[in-house]
């Protein structure tokens, strides 16, 4: 089997080569279809000589008989007309687009799509694209519309237009193997695009290749991950030179929840996907909707698949459990910081510390809810306002959860290397709110600005950060990857600082200041949002999806993290908390005792 399918490939290659040399010699008559010029074909002679007279080193040509294609030419030598060139034929190009089709079929069929491994040539898939789009150039439409071919594995229609022409639409149902479901392309000729054609009729064709994205060999580059997975058919497109933009819908192959695509175009000369061609309009469970840029080297198209897709059902458990504890847990931290607030506040450094644990708090708080709440929206078109306004805040409170961080990890260095200057409070404050909430809403802000008049601020299906056209989640990712390396520096200091030994330690002194170093790292992962740092490692390529796993747990429950690191854990607001409650008992106790006392008995009984 691989020894035939490898023979089929090489044929195609063969005869990519012979049609490309056969190309060059064509002949056009009449605006009608190309000929073949040379060799045996059959031959239908209307007569030997041509009429008028015969005069030295003159010659004329004659046209075939019926039913055969060419001419035959004619010189006049010795007074008589002898045959000097013979071009009939009866193969027309269209004849020979099915017999090509038929070989192009038996080499996409998935039996056969493992045997290109062993194809020493790399570039023979895109080859192969390439050829079939230039031949199906060369196509002349009879009727209306045309199925010109339907086999298994490469389906080729197409059709006439003109400026007059209603929107057109091409419609394919394919599938990746006989026993497969079938999935579905379309191609649509926008009528704004379609007014641009001058009166006379022309022609638009389309191919369908549903395994051909299976086999596609991208030329190498640094900044292309590979492989990049095709998820639809691959569809090219014949258009003429005035029509410039075309709609695409792409039925996923994978159809996972998580399976994100981006459309692309295959340019033909760099031998890759290229995704600054094509715009997703619409990314859900099932289909994909592109708005692509046709031009003469970028005439076929599909989805790639995003490699960082993960389908679990776990992360969604781990999520939704995770943030429901988070936003309890949050409320619970700032019921007791109100609880013990005047007992915890004595000093400036004490004030600050639980400004930052409350803002902290708060922003985290705001950000859950916000993300809940656009994670069940129900995006449609008359509800993009909303999106953008979804969208907005839950971006700024999860920039100020961690700008909060940063500032309470700057508090931190200022208290291990400024140890004699007093800080002052009122200053302090104006800092952390700027550095807090004025940040983010610069960069918030800003990123609206920029993305909103191109529509690429938020994702085509989820009220997000857009990254597919616009790259606005760098707004995100880059300033909260900045913050955790600079916190992650800050608690490298302080564990330096916490191991310090003195001369002679013995080893329960080193055992004792190994367990300050753990507890110190361990309170200030969460509330310095050390923990945001797992996110790297989900966004390389085959991750393992334990990572994504620890990813989803720590920062699902971050907000249970911080109550137990950043509150409970802190022994001077237990120590409020049971001045707070022994108080309360006291009062309670008094107001009872009083409540008994003869004196207010005798009132009552007055009353």
């Amino acid at each position: 089997m691989k020894s035939q399918a490898t023979m089929i490939c090489y044929l195609m290659l063969f005869l990519v080569t012979e049609y490309s040399c056969y190309a060059s010699k064509i002949h056009i008559k009449d605006g009608d279809k190309l000929q073949r010029p040379e060799g045996k074909p059959k031959t239908g002679r209307i007569q030997e000589k041509c009429h008028g007279p015969c005069i030295t080193s003159s010659n004329c040509s004659q046209l075939c008989a019926q039913h055969f294609r060419g001419e035959i030419g004619f010189v006049c030598n010795q007074n008589k007309w002898q045959k000097s060139t013979e071009t009939c034929t009866s193969l027309s190009v269209e004849t020979l687009f099915e017999s090509y089709s038929k070989v192009a079929n038996h080499v996409l069929d998935t039996a056969a799509i493992s045997n290109w491994a062993f194809i020493p040539y790399k570039n023979a898939s895109s080859d192969l694209l390439q050829s079939v789009n230039f031949f199906a150039r060369q196509l002349h439409i009879h009727n209306e519309s045309e199925n010109i071919v339907d086999e298994l594995f490469i389906q080729t229609k197409g059709f006439h237009i003109n400026h007059n022409t209603t929107q057109k639409s091409f419609n394919f149902s394919m599938s990746m193997s006989n026993s497969t479901e079938s999935i579905l392309g379309i191609i649509e000729i926008p009528k704004e695009e379609l007014w641009n054609l001058p009166p006379n009729t022309s022609q638009a064709i389309s191919i369908a290749f549903p395994t051909l994205g299976a086999i596609l060999k991208e030329a190498h580059s640094h900044n292309v991950s590979l492989p990049r997975p095709v998820n639809g058919l691959v569809l090219s497109v014949i258009l003429p030179e005035r029509l410039k933009q075309i709609l695409l819908t792409f039925e996923k192959i994978n159809k996972s929840r998580n399976a994100r695509a981006q459309c692309v175009g295959w340019h033909s000369r760099k031998r890759k996907w290229d995704e600054s061609v094509c715009k997703t309009t619409l990314d859900v469970r099932n289909k994909v909707k592109c708005r692509c840029n046709y031009t003469n080297v970028v005439m076929s198209f599909s989805i790639l698949m995003s490699p960082k897709s993960i389908d679990n059902k776990v992360l969604d458990y781990i999520t939704c459990i995770g943030l429901s504890i988070s936003i309890l847990s949050l409320i619970l931290c700032l019921i007791i910081e109100a609880t013990v607030w005047s007992r915890v506040v004595v000093t400036e450094i004490s004030y600050m510390r639980h400004v930052c644990i409350v803002n902290i708090a708060v922003s985290l708080l705001i950000a859950n809810v916000w993300f809940i709440i656009a994670s069940n929206f129900n995006k449609k078109p008359q509800d993009y306002n909303w999106c953008v306004a979804v969208t907005f805040l839950s971006h700024f409170f999860y920039l100020s959860l961690f700008f909060w961080m940063l500032f309470k990890a700057l508090l931190i260095m200022y208290g291990i290397l400024v140890i004699f200057r007093r800080m002052i409070k009122s200053r302090l404050m104006v800092i952390g709110f700027a550095i807090g909430y004025g940040c983010p809403l610069i960069i918030s802000v800003t990123t609206v600005a920029i993305t909103m008049p191109r529509k690429g601020y938020v994702r085509p299906d989820a009220c997000w950060l857009n990254w597919d056209n616009s790259k606005a989640l760098l707004a995100f990712v880059i300033p909260a990857l900045v913050i955790v390396a600079v916190n992650l520096v800050v608690v490298l200091v302080v564990a330096f600082n916490t191991q310090r030994p003195s001369i002679g330690s013995s080893k329960s002194q080193d055992v004792a200041i190994i367990m300050r170093i753990s507890k110190n790292v361990a309170i200030l992962t969460p509330l310095l949002g050390l923990t945001w740092g797992f996110g790297i490692a989900t966004l390389i390529e085959g991750t393992s999806l334990i990572f994504h796993i620890i990813f989803a747990l720590l920062n699902a429950f971050q907000g249970f993290f911080i109550l137990l690191f950043g509150t409970i854990m802190d022994h001077k607001i237990r120590d409020a908390l049971r001045m707070r409650m022994s108080s309360l008992k006291g009062r309670s106790r008094v107001a009872e005792n009083a409540s008994l006392s003869p004196t207010n008995g005798s009132k009552l009984m007055n009353r």
